[in-house]
């Protein structure tokens, strides 16, 4: 019976039941869905029952992307573990004394050639705009001479995955992360253990509030390091500092 409520419930709020779209014509169609998904969880249980099933699903399905290949590490070795992993992101992975690019195809397709280079240490890996988290990380910390890692625009990539990173201290030189929804000042301290990074991005951090104060605390732990993304006036932007600019540029007119 609560299959056809919800059923009875979308059926009057379908334009031709009641003329729904008529009072709503002034919206923009976000906003008519919205409000169509808002009156259903008001009043179907059944709605809130799949979207419950579709918040588990969809916990569940970032869990499985970042199980710990076990399988393929025991058959093949950690290198080929780390690097069947970041295929399966749909990452990319480039080996020591290479300069071709190993990625799956537009539908996540790749192939198992990069077993012929499975005793070649892992110099470049790419996991931008992928799922990877906290546990995904377990698959790529055992590469002792990763040089390059892009982690930009990963939604899952906080301070907790950041304190991981620290695995990578020896050999860590370029480390990307822009775009990271969830990284905060407190994860960007960690990177203070990566003693050889010489490049880091930092664009486009919305939970990291002063920038600029960040961007100088992190020179002053890491001076070898080429900071981008921040600069040093953000976050700094208070009553008292526009003070001091309106008198300097006051100065300088006189």
């Amino acid at each position: 019976m609560a299959a056809p409520r919800l059923l009875q419930s979308v059926r009057l709020l379908h334009p031709i039941g009641c003329g729904f779209l008529r009072y709503t014509s002034s919206y923009s169609l976000p906003d008519v869905k919205a409000k169509v998904q808002q009156y259903l969880r008001n009043h179907s249980p059944t709605y809130q029952t799949l979207m419950n099933w579709n918040i588990r699903y969809k916990y569940w399905k970032l869990l499985a992307s970042n199980r710990q290949c076990y399988n393929t590490e025991g058959l093949y070795g950690k290198n080929a573990a780390a690097v069947y992993y970041t295929l399966m992101q749909r990452g990319g992975v480039r080996f020591k004394g290479h300069t071709e690019w190993y990625r799956p195809d537009q539908r996540g397709q790749f192939t198992w050639e990069f077993l012929q280079h499975k005793d070649v240490p892992v110099e470049c890996v790419d996991l931008s705009g992928s799922t990877v988290n906290y546990l995904g990380l377990s698959n790529i910390v055992a590469l002792r001479e990763l040089r390059n890692l892009n982690l930009s625009r990963c939604p899952y990539i906080d301070d907790w995955a950041l304190s991981r990173l620290h695995e990578f201290r020896d050999s860590l030189e370029v480390l990307s992360l822009s775009g990271c929804p969830r990284i905060t000042e407190r994860g960007l301290a960690t990177l203070h253990n990566l003693h050889n990074l010489k490049h880091l991005d930092l664009s486009d951090l919305p939970s990291v509030n002063n920038k600029g104060l960040t961007r100088i605390l992190l020179e002053e732990v890491m001076p070898a390091c080429a900071i981008v993304g921040m600069d040093y006036t953000d976050g700094l932007e208070t009553e008292e500092f526009r003070a001091t600019e309106i008198s300097s540029n006051r100065i300088l007119v006189r």
